[in-house]
């Protein structure tokens, strides 16, 4: 497993596809997008992404979290005051959200294509655990995300 790298919005960089050295890995992930979420934009070489984090490649020119959050100085917008706002809200997704809400036309998601091209944007634990270690929740959240949600 890679090294967990978590987006500034929440998505779970280390899981996804964009990030490999292999071109088929990413033209897989490509197809995947375009099937699942009408990307068309995407090539296995604009796609290649070191991370939000990084100063590297980046795919997505349009994301408005990230220079956000660099502007303002935070490891995470779930630690900014404004959140959720704007630029961040509709990038946060629960793994049942994608799986109930993202259904192609051309048919069902398969397990391949969720594990390939959907599981990095369950971003919700993330942000819950980092709200939950920021103070920005009520107690009985922040204890069950440090007894239940962390196992």
């Amino acid at each position: 497993m890679p090294e967990e790298m978590i987006g500034y919005c929440g998505y779970s960089c280390h899981l996804c596809a964009a990030r490999s050295d292999d071109p088929a890995v990413r033209q897989r992930l490509v197809d995947g997008w375009r099937r699942i979420f009408g990307h068309e934009q995407y090539t296995a070489e604009n796609v290649r992404c070191d991370g939000c984090r990084s100063d590297g490649r980046l795919p997505d020119k349009q994301c408005k979290a990230r220079p956000c959050a660099i502007e303002r100085g935070l490891e995470s917008c779930a630690y900014c005051d404004d959140f959720v706002c704007d630029k961040v809200g509709h990038l946060l997704a629960s793994r049942e959200g994608l799986l109930i809400f993202c259904r192609p036309e051309s048919g069902p998601v398969t397990e391949e294509e969720y594990d390939l091209c959907m599981r990095q944007f369950d971003s919700m634990p993330n942000i819950v655990r980092l709200l939950a270690e920021a103070g920005k929740l009520p107690p009985w959240v922040q204890a069950k995300v440090r007894d239940e949600w962390s196992r």
